[in-house]
């Protein structure tokens, strides 16, 4: 395996479901060794969370838990007690960075928060993501994502105008915290390789929301003007939304140059000098009509092509079952195959961005529960065999 740019550091990974793995996952994926500790018997929660492969309920066959925990090794270690405790210090004297998402109480109820941890390695890095942060009057308080997404402002600005707010799918708001804290971990890495010191790296799932709603803040701080639901229409730029066309849909977006666009649908009624202006947005419903014939007389991948023709940036909405197909997608082999012990050969999604001398690479696909406690205990801390017997009847491990 070549050199990458995270390789030799380690990572303690406490982290569980989404937020935390997602950032550990991106540390691993470029080199660093991350050691992902789980409770005996039960592991992860996100172990158990759909969809599973062959539709068969399986704490080795969670689609979220194979994606997000890939080139990881995987122990257990309950941190209930003294003995765990102990071995955890243990660990922690040799890492670089703990990555946990347990709430803001569970770590110092455990005698293990940064304080702490800083006293046995005083280099050492934490990154604590919670839904509220360290801090503040809801520093206590439960969260999920649409709580996230609710609460950082985003559904207000999502969905149809005369409609409810609508959450994103998925879970976008702890990748983007999860992303944050990734970054967040690479900058204290970098101060702390020009300093020695380390530090308590605090992400807010609700802050991380917050910082991504476009010009939503910024415009009501500077006018007062708040920024309604608008569906798949741009609050400025018309056309610039999503509409049907012969066999699926298109996004479809005018560009800099009217005339251009006008001349490219063949449909003159564009170039009313109302229609023309840059306040075009508030006749929307009318482009949209005269633009909405001329596209349900072609296919989406033909009006992707000639608008590139042209200068002119549609854009086919791909579905998930199309992405694997697609070309763009298939030159530059984002979509990697791992194979599993227990799940089989997958295809999951690849490298978030390409470094030509320190590649992301896939090395081993997601632990098993406890798949590599005797490499660490024995091999890492020097443990006995019987040592890890004894944890492992104990519970410890």
């Amino acid at each position: 395996m070549s050199q990458q740019a995270l390789s030799g550091l380690l990572v303690l990974d406490l982290s569980e479901n989404i937020s935390g793995p997602f950032c550990t996952k991106l540390l691993a994926d470029y080199g660093a060794e991350v050691i992902k500790i789980e409770k005996p018997v039960e592991g992860d929660p996100a172990r158990s969370m759909g969809p599973f492969f062959s539709d068969e309920p399986h704490r080795e066959k969670s689609g979220i838990f194979l994606f997000l925990n890939a080139n990881k090794k995987g122990i257990t270690l309950n941190l209930g007690g003294k003995g765990g405790i102990a071995i955890f210090e243990k660990l922690v004297q040799k890492a670089d960075i703990v990555v946990e998402n347990l709430g803001p109480r569970v770590m110092a109820g455990l005698g293990l928060n940064y304080q702490a941890l800083a006293e046995i390695n005083p280099s050492l890095i934490m990154t604590s993501i919670s839904y509220f942060g360290q801090s503040g009057p809801y520093r206590d308080y439960q969260g999920s994502d649409i709580i996230a997404q609710a609460m950082g402002g985003l559904m207000q600005l999502t969905g149809e105008p005369e409609r409810e707010p609508l959450k994103l799918p998925g879970s976008p708001a702890e990748f983007q915290a999860g992303l944050n804290a990734a970054v967040a971990t690479l900058c204290a890495l970098y101060f702390r390789d020009q300093t020695g010191e380390g530090q308590h790296i605090d992400v807010s799932v609700q802050e991380a929301v917050a910082s991504i709603l476009e010009s939503a803040v910024a415009t009501y701080s500077y006018s007062g003007f708040i920024r309604g639901r608008l569906g798949s229409r741009h609050p400025l730029q018309c056309p610039s939304r999503v509409m049907r066309c012969q066999d699926g849909w298109i996004h479809v977006q005018a560009g800099a140059n009217w005339d251009h666009f006008a001349a490219f649908l063949q449909t003159p009624q564009l170039m009313e000098p109302r229609l023309a202006s840059i306040f075009r947005y508030h006749y929307a419903d009318e482009v949209e009509g005269l633009i909405q014939p001329w596209l349900m007389k072609h296919g989406a991948e033909e009006i992707f092509v000639s608008g590139q023709e042209w200068r002119i940036p549609f854009a086919m909405v791909l579905g998930i079952e199309e992405l694997g197909e697609d070309p763009q997608y298939k030159a530059r082999g984002f979509f990697p195959e791992i194979d599993h012990p227990i799940a089989g050969r997958f295809a999951y999604p690849g490298a978030p961005f390409r470094m030509s001398q320190t590649p992301w690479q896939i090395v081993r696909p997601a632990p098993l529960l406890g798949e590599h406690n005797e490499e660490v205990y024995v091999g890492r801390l020097g443990l006995s065999n019987e040592d890890v017997a004894r944890l492992r009847k104990n519970g410890v491990i």
